[in-house]
């Protein structure tokens, strides 16, 4: 009774650690609470992960959460990818991702995926990839398209790896879209299509080459 008594101790003072002043504590706090995995813990990790600012403690505040059972964390982040909060919402779905729970996949929204924050939607690419139940890919490919030729680098990277990451079976999504009239969009199709076909070519090097290839007039595909 005693040792049980000590670990509620310990699991608690763990949790008053994650609201501390000092970055440094949050991260043993978190590490703390994801060593010894305690049910009660959950609705706190998931709190503390819509507001905090370093992104160090984030990820082990995400791999808490992933020690506890998801029968209690994914009900617990249902919620928050609907918060108005933007830092609830991406740090909601990339835990989703992480703890790779398919009955998860009816949280990933049309709105989610085209998400206003940038940061939100790269989450929701990255778990939908991860979540989408078998079948259900083809949609998914069409879905992700639709975004095609958004935002700067790291966004048309992060939408590009979530489209190869798919599979062949969003190649004819990059057909239609590699005709499509804004080039941007074709731009980024095309680039996705280099990085599907030679990943080892360089993200950077495949966005500039399709930029090149567009603004020459070029909008067919080679072939594979």
């Amino acid at each position: 009774m005693t040792s049980t008594n000590e670990d509620t101790d310990t699991v608690r003072a763990a949790l008053r650690g994650l609201g501390h002043g000092d970055p440094s504590v949050r991260l043993r706090a978190a590490l703390a609470v994801g060593t010894s995995p305690d049910e009660g813990s959950v609705g706190t990790l998931v709190e503390r992960c819509a507001v905090e600012p370093e992104f160090s403690v984030r990820e082990l505040l995400t791999w808490a959460l992933t020690r506890h059972p998801a029968a209690l964390t994914v009900p617990a982040l249902f919620g928050e990818v609907r918060s108005e909060r933007a830092q609830a919402r991406s740090q909601a779905l990339h835990t989703l991702s992480k703890i790779g729970d398919r009955r998860a996949w009816p949280v990933i929204t049309p709105a989610l995926l085209a998400d206003a924050d940038e940061e939100v939607a790269r989450c929701a690419w990255r778990a939908a990839v991860v979540l989408v139940p078998e079948g259900a890919e083809h949609g998914l490919a069409v879905s992700l398209a639709a975004q095609l030729g958004r935002g700067g680098h790291e966004t048309r990277l992060s939408l590009s790896r979530a489209l190869v990451a798919l599979g062949e079976v969003m190649l004819p999504v990059l057909d239609a879209a590699a005709t499509d009239p804004d080039p941007r969009v074709r731009a980024h199709a095309l680039a996705t299509e280099r990085l599907w076909r030679d990943p080892d070519a360089g993200s950077g090097f495949a966005v500039e080459e399709a930029k090149r290839t567009v603004a020459l007039g070029g909008g067919g595909r080679e072939g594979r």
